[in-house]
């Protein structure tokens, strides 16, 4: 069986926010004022991007509305706590957030940054290059989708991205068909009843004392966020010995608590 590929989060600070000793005559006065979101400056940090990615080699990254929703709640509490962190108490974790946004992942990276409004977008983009961490997140070719959030709340603009590497949401039906469909282009024949792979797939570590009604010759199971190749295991095994016909099932995947998205396989082959 194949382990889960899961990268973790990682996430870093990059534009630290500076403080400015002022003299009061008074008593200090406090007036509730509404985080102000620029979605302009938003698009310009994802034009920015896609323009140091372009010239690092990498692929253009495609805005994702849920990354986005997640970025913006994560940039309006940073707001609110008037200080920059990846987590705050009480808050969900970065892929908890991207989760309960209906992001669907493999990886997830984080960006954030603050800075005294009105903050052109380039100092933040900038800052992000010059430091090894936020520059390795934002020009990963591990990753494909982005979603940005700029806001402005008492004088101070905040910016958090949120990079990821989407994977497609398949149904178990659909995640079987693509699967049936690369074993036929090896010159296997499908089975129709897929019972004994669903049965053997549902298995915690494929338990040998699984029944099967149509004994296999070899059966795998995998479990991996991209369910549009076959696993080199698999390939091998084709490689080295001949079969005629194929059961592929699908089934939920196992021991994976963190909101990413993956897909469990059993193929039986005969």
């Amino acid at each position: 069986m194949k382990g889960t590929n899961r990268t973790p989060a990682r996430a870093f600070i990059s534009i630290q926010l500076l403080t400015v000793g002022l003299a009061f005559t008074g008593p200090a006065q406090t007036v509730p004022v509404s985080p102000q979101i620029l979605q302009p400056d938003a698009m310009r940090l994802l034009t920015l991007a896609n323009e140091a990615r372009a010239a690092d080699g990498a692929d253009p990254l495609t805005w994702d509305t849920a990354l986005a929703v997640a970025a913006l709640q994560h940039c309006l509490r940073m707001a609110a706590e008037a200080k920059m962190a990846h987590q705050f108490n009480g808050e969900s974790t970065l892929t908890e957030r991207a989760g309960q946004a209906g992001a669907h992942f493999s990886t997830i990276e984080e960006n954030i940054a603050s800075g005294s409004a009105p903050t052109d977008p380039i100092e933040f983009h900038t800052g992000w290059l010059d430091s090894p961490g936020h520059r390795a997140n934002m020009l990963s070719h591990n990753v494909d989708r982005v979603g940005i959030a700029v806001v402005v709340s008492s004088g101070v603009a905040y910016a958090v991205a949120d990079y990821t590497r989407a994977v497609p949401v398949l149904t178990r039906e659909e995640v079987e068909s693509n699967f049936s469909s690369l074993l036929r282009s090896r010159g296997l024949s499908i089975l129709k009843d897929r019972r004994d792979a669903r049965t053997y797939c549902a298995q915690i570590d494929g338990s040998r004392g699984v029944h099967f009604d149509n004994p296999p010759r070899y059966r795998m199971l995998w479990q991996n966020p991209d369910p549009g190749h076959l696993p080199q295991e698999l390939l091998d095994r084709l490689t080295a010995e001949r079969y005629r016909q194929a059961a592929v099932g699908s089934c939920p995947p196992q021991n994976v608590a963190d909101p990413f998205t993956v897909y469990r396989v059993a193929v039986l082959l005969y």
